[in-house]
């Protein structure tokens, strides 16, 4: 575990719901292997990304670790009914999505101080055609002021490109359906994503949404599979009630 020093952030309440829904709403389809796909032009303007590091000695040992790590904490989980039963939490169990969250609370809290791979913030997991859920990897979080050499600290920045979602302008009310859509101006893939243009159209500004997050698809065999970055899928759609080491700083 590594010790990080920190302040709590405050939670705020904004809309959570519709949020969260525009994240999911840009998801894209998991295909059978287990990571999404796909490229970033959805999510350009909205999402930031650690420098890719040199590879330093030691780093493809301690990243091994972790996914090593990660495949033990999954290996209780591969019913989802257990998640469940443990303490985690589906967000938007009712909207289609391509990939769900299962959260845990006391992760989530635990990790804003002390990195735990074993306690990985959230489960991913993708439908079955049968209506049940297929375990594929873990996500883990970090408080959105954590540095990233705290990040580095946690895994090397030289395997792994940790990621938070920003420049989000919420919809001011009688126009939350400029969220969503193909063409959308608000939210996750809206094309507004500076404060200026934001409040020019009448929303409410937030530069970061939720913290620093990393996903882990452990069983995949390319390497670059297994820490995919997948940010144009909008897959960190988490309810922020149950995610209190995440914030939405003003």
């Amino acid at each position: 575990m590594h010790p990080t020093k920190h302040h709590r952030p405050s939670l705020i309440t904004i809309g959570a719901f519709t949020l969260c829904a525009s994240l999911a709403i840009a998801q894209q389809s998991v295909p059978a292997t287990g990571a999404p796909t796909g490229g970033m032009s959805g999510m350009a303007g909205h999402m930031y990304l650690t420098a890719l590091r040199p590879l330093q000695p030691g780093d493809k040992q301690r990243a091994a670790a972790i996914v090593a790590d990660a495949k033990e904490a999954m290996a209780p989980y591969q019913d989802y009914r257990k998640a469940l039963a443990d303490g985690y939490h589906i967000f938007l169990p009712n909207v289609p999505q391509s990939m769900y969250h299962f959260t845990k609370p006391a992760n989530a809290i635990e990790a804003q101080t002390y990195f735990d791979p074993l306690k990985p913030t959230s489960l991913l997991y993708r439908k079955t055609p049968d209506g049940g859920y297929k375990l594929i990897g873990v996500m883990y979080t970090d408080r959105v002021t954590a540095s990233e050499d705290e990040l580095n600290s946690r895994i090397p920045l030289s395997i792994a490109r940790w990621h938070q979602h920003v420049n989000f302008c919420r919809a001011p009310l009688g126009h939350i359906r400029e969220s969503f859509g193909p063409h959308p101006k608000f939210g996750a893939l809206g094309s507004i994503n500076t404060r200026a243009a934001c409040e020019a159209a009448g929303g409410t500004f937030y530069p970061h949404v939720f913290g620093w997050m990393v996903h882990v698809y452990p069983y995949e065999k390319n390497p670059k599979d297994v820490w995919s970055i997948n940010d144009d899928h909008g897959h960190d759609n988490m309810d922020r009630s149950p995610m209190p080491a995440m914030t939405m700083d003003q």
